[in-house]
């Protein structure tokens, strides 16, 4: 098979092709022919070697995958079974590749109206929205969220699931994203260039920070007494926590995890029509530099894919 590999740390062009052997599932494992890859920020930044997750190259990066299984070591699933997941994360899945082996249980059954491409953009941010708004900040009909960053890929599946919980939105966005939030659902946008969100928010229950930087110290003052700060970035800053706790506020910081039940409740929102990511741009397998040069440039809407 093919696969995506680099010897070296660097920017996209260290992204090569290669083949390599195709792996073997273990017991409980299937072996998924790959039909489509999603891209995350977070596989730019291994590639650079700013986050040594998987360790030093070679490596294939990736995670998010759908495909069709060719094998079954499993009751779960049979060949021909179409399936997308997140499998192994956060230890390397090897994704960048045209057959990947995963365990069952990081995979789901792919409903038959998502097509491949949505399928594969969805499992690592769908995850992280999921487990940040669900699991750890327990948002239920009548909650106000503040979900900063709506326009990127987490932000605007957070919306979304949001939304289908009950929840009055805000998102902070840049104005060029205001319709693209909108139509996702958001019932306020925060054109983060020309306005401070800290001086116009107040009484939120749940803010979910998919940003960074001073986003989530900034948010101390946005949140209702007891109020949640759930963060995809800022998880181990130990000053940050004790302010939050010291305000009598709470503070989670989200280490996403493949989880079958939590992908279930996200084909339930999509096969209800009240969930669907946006593709931005696909990419033929062969082109994954080009697909990383905008990864690297940032401020996309939703999620790039590279197609098998």
């Amino acid at each position: 098979m093919r696969v995506i590999t680099q010897q070296v740390l660097g920017g996209p062009e260290v992204l090569t092709i290669v083949d390599a052997p195709e792996p073997r599932p273990l017991p409980t494992e299937v072996l998924v022919r790959v039909e489509a890859i999603g891209l995350n920020p977070l596989e730019a930044r291994l590639r650079a070697g700013e986050f040594p997750l998987i360790g030093q190259p070679p490596f294939v990066l990736g995670w998010d995958v759908s495909g069709v299984v060719e094998a079954a070591r499993t009751w779960r699933f049979r060949p021909g079974d179409e399936v997308f997941g997140m499998p192994w994360f956060p230890r390397a899945a090897n994704a960048y590749a045209e057959f990947v082996a995963a365990p069952a249980l990081h995979l789901v059954r792919k409903p038959v109206s998502l097509p491949h491409v949505e399928a594969a953009a969805l499992p690592v941010v769908g995850l992280t929205a999921w487990q940040g708004l669900v699991d750890l900040g327990g948002v239920t009909a009548g909650d106000r969220v503040l979900v900063h960053g709506g326009g990127g890929g987490v932000g605007h599946v957070a919306i979304q699931i949001a939304k289908a919980l009950g929840a009055h939105v805000t998102t902070t966005a840049g104005g060029s994203k205001r319709e693209f939030v909108e139509r996702f659902g958001a019932d306020e946008v925060i054109d983060y260039a020309t306005t401070d969100f800290a001086e116009v928010v107040r009484d939120v229950d749940v803010v979910l920070d998919t940003v960074g930087g001073d986003t989530a110290e900034r948010s101390l003052g946005v949140l209702r007494p007891g109020g949640h700060l759930v963060t995809a970035v800022a998880d181990e800053d130990t000053d940050l926590i004790a302010k939050f706790e010291a305000a009598g506020l709470r503070f989670s910081g989200i280490g996403v995890d493949p989880d079958p039940v939590a992908l279930r409740g996200l084909v339930d929102l999509v096969e209800q029509g009240r969930l669907r990511v946006h593709v931005q741009e696909t990419f033929p397998f062969e082109r994954v530099a080009d697909a990383h040069r905008l990864l690297d440039a940032g401020h996309l809407q939703g999620k790039l894919v590279l197609t098998v």
